[in-house]
């Protein structure tokens, strides 16, 4: 059972057209071919049968009134007297004799049929031939006189029905399948559409044409994505409203207490308090940033080397990105994920360094240092937003713990992912896929 799954999986196709089409089609297949199977055992293989049966006797008869005068004027006779009236045409090869070999007909059914309807009738030896002649049939019987050599029109052993009922037969198992085909796509193409508006939602693009339609369960499945898609884009409304108005009424007190302490009479007693004053103001930025989330932007097309080789310049980085790479994308986002990145490096490591590499199906940003590295069981832990670690990141370097975060944000809105691996630098290396 466990093999029939495994297989079943392997070769079943996918997508829910092709296996509804599978499912009709394949009975549809079975079905003719059963038809067909009783039709040529139950009827055309037993007129066949009756076919060849009286060429045979026909035969049968010709040689035996030809035994009885065997000249070639008897055969001239015979044929004159067959040849209108039943097709069969004959005539004498004096001294001849009968082929050893003889080429195998497709349709073995009348071989078959006509060698033992021959076997019954003619007590001589026989040989015949169904394949030579498209529109005849080669018979010839071994007398003494040489060899009795007839024609019998094909029509008379064999039943054209036959080829008719298989023209039929495919012709209409095509018609039903194009049938089929079409009103299957017409029925997978509302599962497609509302599959890329989830998909489009998912990477923060415009769905606002989507629209329910299609069988009644896939509407229900639209509606609900619709009002899915509300209550999320509710959720982060109310949750970049509340953070921008925190930020704003935080940012007030922050500026008065920023003025004061730039009017103070010794500045260098109130130092630390400016660098406090200024912790917060970026840590409030952070929040806000984080708040706004990945989506903000329209998505163009843009070249991730270039982009990336304008970040190692104005970072004074290494980088190597040859070439172009060129997808879909939010050009800010991406920016700003890999300068988050390239902070983190600077902050916690040394030696940061971009690279770039392409594949068929997706493309890779490296951002590599050679500090301490993480360890592989706190990786994920420091994926978590406002997560900050004591062991490989010191606690004294100033930052709020979103940078990686928003990085794995902006990376999985645009249908990829952020992973934290080894360098071959020694240190960390973050790396953000994203699909061609």
């Amino acid at each position: 059972m466990g093999l029939l799954k495994s297989a079943s999986r392997r070769y079943l196709p996918k997508s829910i057209f092709w296996r509804s089409v599978l499912i009709v089609v394949l009975p549809i297949a079975v079905m003719q071919m059963i038809v067909a199977y009783f039709f040529f055992n139950a009827h055309w293989a037993t007129v066949t049968s009756n076919l060849t049966q009286s060429v045979a006797a026909d035969v049968a008869v010709a040689t035996e009134l030809f035994e009885r005068d065997p000249t070639e004027a008897k055969a001239e006779e015979l044929d004159a007297l067959l040849r209108p009236e039943m097709q069969l045409s004959v005539r004498l090869k004096p001294g001849g004799s009968l082929p050893v070999t003889r080429r195998r007909n497709p349709w073995r059914v009348l071989d078959k049929s006509l060698r033992r309807a021959l076997s019954n009738a003619v007590e001589q030896p026989v040989w015949f031939d169904t394949t030579r002649y498209p529109n005849h049939i080669d018979i010839r019987v071994q007398v003494d006189a040489g060899v009795l050599q007839f024609y019998a029109a094909r029509d008379r052993a064999f039943a054209p029905t036959g080829f008719v009922f298989i023209f039929w037969l495919v012709t209409a198992s095509v018609l039903l399948s194009m049938v089929s085909i079409v009103f299957i796509r017409r029925q997978s193409l509302p599962i497609r559409d509302l599959a890329d508006a989830a998909d489009a939602f998912g990477k923060g693009q415009d769905t606002s044409d989507y629209r329910p339609h299609g069988a009644a369960e896939v509407r229900r499945a639209g509606q609900s994505f619709l009002k899915m898609r509300q209550r999320i884009g509710r959720h982060l409304d109310q949750r970049t409203l509340m953070l921008a108005g925190v930020s704003h009424d935080l940012r007030t007190p922050l500026t008065r207490l920023k003025l004061a302490l730039s009017m103070a009479e010794t500045p260098e007693d109130i130092s630390e308090a400016r660098r406090d004053l200024d912790e917060m103001e970026a840590m409030l930025s952070a929040y806000l940033d984080f708040a706004r989330g990945a989506g903000e932007g329209e998505v163009t097309e843009v070249d991730i080397a270039e982009l990336l080789r304008d970040i190692a310049a104005t970072e004074d980085i290494p980088i190597q990105a040859d070439g172009a790479a060129i997808i879909d994308a939010r050009p800010q986002q991406i920016r700003r994920a890999v300068i988050n990145l390239i902070g983190n490096a600077k902050k916690y490591a040394r030696e940061p360094s971009l690279s770039l590499e392409q594949s068929e199906t997706h493309l890779e940003i490296h951002v590599d240092d050679a500090g301490e590295g993480i360890p592989a069981d706190q990786r994920a832990e420091v994926l978590r937003p406002f997560s900050r670690l004591d062991t490989a990141r010191s606690q004294n370097i100033e930052g709020t713990g979103l940078g990686l975060s928003i990085a794995r944000d902006i990376a999985q809105t645009h249908g990829g992912r952020l992973k934290l691996d080894d360098s071959p630098a020694g240190g960390l290396r973050v790396t953000i896929t994203l699909p061609l």
